[in-house]
């Protein structure tokens, strides 16, 4: 249970992020919200405050912060400003990502540094500027996670070669774990990775892979089963759940002792898109 405690989530306004501030609400917990959609997008759903409205009318608190995770000050003063309203942060779900499923000769460096500033550096730099607050959670034994939305770590090149530069950013991601993980286990935060085995039909999924169209999503499961790993691995004790690279369906098999799949399926009974073998 996550009653009491507070979540800093980047990209929630939508998608997964926001299901997972959802599911959270529902135990009583804090939510930040920190994205960039503070007014209506023109074709995609939803915005900071809507994102806040449901999460309160789901039972939890919400601090709906317009935020660039590019911009340092703009983190910071999110941190802070969390920190005044709910007196600490107890989780950081690097959630945002920049997306570009392009070879390298297509990719070129204004999409290439938009993925790797968003998804590799502001992973480390929200990570950076919650652990002061997270490692005071972990010192009075609460529930101090920090979960990146990132694939396990894989250097066989045919890991990267659909779209080098977006692997390269998410990758970037992943070695935060690495490391944050080995380097704060003693102090009792954990720091792990979470990825999907099968495409996700979020907004987002619809947008790159299917050209705006619903028919996209074939072969995809909904942002359910991520959120519900997500948040069984938010409620593992922290000291005993640190520096792994989980695979959502792996994950629930193996430990919620889930053997139906088929109720996350958006089309039931068709072909998967498979993401990790």
């Amino acid at each position: 249970m996550l009653k009491g405690h507070t979540l800093f989530i980047t990209g929630a306004s939508r998608g997964i992020g926001k299901a997972l501030a959802l599911r959270a609400a529902r135990d009583g917990a804090n939510i930040t919200i920190a994205a960039k959609t503070a007014d209506p997008h023109p074709t995609l759903p939803g915005t900071i405050y809507t994102a806040a409205e449901e999460i309160e009318a789901a039972g939890g608190k919400a601090l709906p912060l317009q935020v660039d995770i590019r911009d340092e000050a703009s983190v910071k003063d999110a941190m802070e400003q969390t920190v005044a309203k709910f007196g600490g942060i107890d989780i950081l779900v690097n959630n945002a990502s920049a997306i570009s499923i392009t070879p390298s000769l297509i990719t070129n460096m204004k999409k290439y540094d938009l993925m790797n500033t968003i998804n590799a550096r502001g992973t480390y730099m929200c990570s950076h500027y919650a652990l002061p607050h997270i490692l005071k959670s972990a010192a009075s034994g609460r529930q101090s996670h920090i979960l990146n939305m990132a694939p396990p770590l894989d250097l066989n090149p045919h890991a990267f070669a659909a779209c080098t530069a977006y692997m390269i950013a998410k990758s970037g991601m992943s070695m935060c774990t690495l490391g944050m993980a080995g380097e704060f286990r003693d102090e009792g935060v954990a720091v792990n990775s979470l990825w999907p085995r099968t495409g996700i039909y979020t907004e987002a999924w619809r947008v790159n892979f299917g050209g705006g169209d619903e028919a996209s999503k074939y072969g995809c499961r909904t942002e359910d089963i991520v959120v519900d790993s997500s948040y069984d691995i938010l409620c593992q004790d922290p000291k005993k759940v640190s520096g792994n690279f989980f695979i959502d369906e792996n994950y629930l098999r193996d430990n919620c002792g889930v053997t139906d799949f088929g109720k996350y399926e958006c089309v039931p009974g068709a072909p998967l898109s498979l993401l990790f073998a």
